[in-house]
């Protein structure tokens, strides 16, 4: 147990790691940027362990109040048909629509119809956790002194919803994966073309984050985003899902919570679902567990023999190899879900575009502070802002000394191909 709170910060990343010019001319590397935006970590002292912090986040925390509009989106890959709710925060409106989390209405399509910016504002790609969405509170601590910032440092974000969740009514068989990239990839080419002025983040939390992780590491150098920050990634799924079953409270609690959320969540678009013809129903109905979900829903859906081979394939660690953006991962020692043991450290020492911040304490998604603020807030927006106001992250960088152009295989770099599923 941390003294009162005071949880210890550990930094895990490459030699040497990426070297970016500030707007003054100077140079930074990427392990100093993301030093200088990790404050002191002082947790409620209440809250003394993983479990206490990840078991507050069942109690009512209303967080601050982020209003969306929604948009819905039509599928462009054909192998992955169907639609996908992208909400935006907008300002704060009076209108109620039942259909849809609280403070979130649609968006009248003329809204989007021959749109064009020459706003220049950074625009924020949000992805959230496990049956999820846009109103989850550890998103909104996040979103809120983003847009909340003086004129010249205000932002835009936006939340993929995965599918079916966050009340989207899915048009297709179809739902989505901790490999599901297809929808986050499509949402960042609308907004490259709908908004071209503005700089694109991205940031990812738990299954977003092994979801934004595998987008970033599969679009390579290519990737549209400028840079990137992950919380409570799972990272090592197969890794993760023994340390589960290995303990009671793993199995019991978290694991069962977790199933009993996903079967839920299938619950609601069954209809839609059962229009696949992949599924037993019968089978699923005697679920507990989230690894008897993923084993008689995901490796079905997807053509995998067992969960294990969807967990191994759908694991964002190998992915930082294909990571070409600079990307900054926090993650909570003592976290029951996204376990200590997936955290990628020896991978982050080969790349020099990836940092792992690493607290004792915080629990999953939670981090929770005396009053109830969420301390992981305070380094993302700290390591955004940086990135968005503070970085020339147009202008030329280096790794040891060397040019990236010419350094793409440095430190045993390799980019992953682009996976799809035979459906």
């Amino acid at each position: 147990m941390e003294w009162l709170g005071r949880a210890k910060a550990t930094f895990t990343h490459s030699p040497s790691t990426l070297q970016l010019k500030k707007k003054d001319g100077s140079l930074i590397d990427l392990a100093s940027i993301c030093q200088e935006a990790t404050p002191p970590c002082r947790l409620n002292p209440l809250l003394f362990n993983g479990h206490l912090q990840t078991m507050w986040t069942a109690m009512k925390d209303d967080g601050p109040p982020i209003f969306y509009n929604r948009k819905l989106f039509e599928a462009n890959d054909k192998d992955y048909e169907g639609s996908f709710a992208v909400d935006f925060v907008v300002k704060p409106f009076s209108e109620v629509d039942a259909t849809l989390p609280s403070r979130t209405t649609y968006f009248n399509e003329e809204d989007f119809k021959d749109i064009a910016s020459s706003d220049s504002r950074p625009m924020l790609v949000i992805l959230h956790g496990l049956s999820g969405g846009s109103h989850e509170a550890y998103l909104r601590h996040v979103i809120a002194p983003l847009i909340g910032a003086e004129d010249d440092r205000q932002w835009e974000a936006c939340v993929v919803n995965s599918r079916g969740c966050a009340m989207h009514k899915i048009t297709s068989p179809i739902l989505y994966n901790a490999r599901a990239t297809w929808d986050c990839r499509q949402t960042v080419s609308w907004l490259r073309k709908t908004f071209p002025n503005r700089p694109l983040f991205g940031i990812g939390f738990s299954l977003g984050a092994n979801i934004l992780t595998n987008y970033i590491g599969e679009e390579g150098e290519h990737c549209m985003l400028k840079a990137a920050v992950i919380c409570s990634s799972p990272w090592n799924l197969d890794v993760g899902s023994m340390a589960l079953q290995s303990t009671w409270i793993g199995r019991e609690i978290y694991s069962k919570t977790l199933g009993t959320n996903m079967k839920k969540l299938l619950a609601l678009h069954e209809d839609e679902v059962r229009k696949g013809g992949k599924l037993d129903f019968e089978k699923i109905k005697k679920v507990k567990y989230l690894h008897e979900f993923d084993r008689e829903v995901q490796g079905p859906s997807w053509g995998y023999p067992t969960e294990g081979a969807y967990y191994r394939d759908a694991s964002s660690t190998d992915s930082l190899f294909g990571v070409r953006i600079p990307l900054f991962s926090i993650s909570a020692a003592d976290d029951p879900v996204a376990c200590n043991q997936s955290l990628p450290y020896e991978e982050v020492k080969h790349t020099p575009y990836v940092v792992l911040c690493t607290t004792s304490l915080g629990g999953h998604l939670s981090w929770f502070e005396i009053g109830g603020h969420r301390w992981h807030a305070r380094p993302c927006v700290n390591y955004l802002n940086k990135m968005a106001f503070e970085v020339d992250i147009e202008a030329p960088a280096a790794i040891n000394g060397h040019d990236l152009e010419t350094s793409g295989q440095m430190n045993g770099c390799f980019a992953p191909m682009r996976r799809k599923w035979q459906r």
